[in-house]
């Protein structure tokens, strides 16, 4: 397995997820979402695993003008302003080769042991 987490210190939920995968003894990798987000690629490849751009916007997300700048654009242009604002996407991001989840997810992880 191949785990890579993408989230922030500060989240409650990609401790979580961390915790999940060292309670595990399962290696991953965590990406600080400050620091370095997701690429272009990245944010490619999770959007096909986990059913689209809609699926990485966090409802509760703190910067309303962001989460609505993005929620409010056209769908053929969503990727490209998602990909400039990165804050607006739930977190923790998960993922195991072309798999993918968004959120706290162990359901789904136990089925990638």
């Amino acid at each position: 397995m191949n785990i890579q987490i993408f989230g922030t210190g500060k989240s409650f939920d990609t401790k979580k997820a961390q915790r999940y995968f060292k309670e595990r003894r399962i290696s991953f990798q965590f990406i600080d979402m400050k620091e370095k987000g997701l690429s272009k690629g990245e944010l490619s490849s999770v959007a096909q695993a986990v059913g689209g751009v809609g699926a990485l916007i966090d409802p509760a997300c703190k910067d309303d003008y962001a989460r609505a700048l993005v929620e409010h654009t056209p769908d053929a242009l969503k990727f490209d302003k998602l990909l400039e604002n990165q804050q607006v996407i739930r977190t923790p991001i998960v993922r195991n080769g072309r798999k993918a989840t968004v959120g706290y997810q162990p359901d789904i992880w136990k089925t990638w042991e």
